[in-house]
């Protein structure tokens, strides 16, 4: 076993906390205007399906960096993420690099990946899971 392989676990948190508070940063900044920018106070105007997906930025974002119910909310994250490149960045070019879709592809594999690896273990998912896990056996 290579010294490296230990600390996966701990880095699929890392990975999961890093890539959540990036995708929020999306949502904060389209209802919160935070961190300012082009799209900065335009989520509440809810005219363009881009606004309703930084509701899931926002929902799923939270949840995802949290550790809570990660794998649904992933999930819905990957769903959201390959809808927007479909629909707002293929259409203007095929190639991702010049379409400006390559952030939305990267975050639909990301997030599709924590469907099936979990949030890791620094997350209130595994938590919750320990939790349960010492009620049970104290059942017994």
């Amino acid at each position: 076993m290579n010294r490296l392989d230990r600390y996966a676990p701990l880095m699929l948190s890392i990975l999961r906390i890093m890539t959540a508070l990036l995708f929020l940063a999306h949502g904060t900044q389209k209802f919160l205007s935070f961190p300012p920018g082009q799209t900065a106070g335009t989520g509440w105007e809810l005219s363009h399906p881009g606004h309703y997906a930084g509701i899931v930025e926002v929902a799923a974002g939270s949840l995802i960096a949290l550790g809570l119910f990660t794998r649904p909310a992933a999930f819905v994250a990957s769903g959201t993420m390959a809808v927007a490149y479909w629909m707002a960045h293929a259409t203007q070019s095929f190639w991702p690099i010049n379409n400006a879709g390559d952030a939305a592809i990267l975050y639909c594999f990301v997030f599709l990946y924590f469907v099936f690896a979990g949030p890791g273990p620094w997350s209130l998912d595994a938590r919750l899971r320990g939790r349960q896990a010492s009620a049970s056996s104290s059942a017994r």
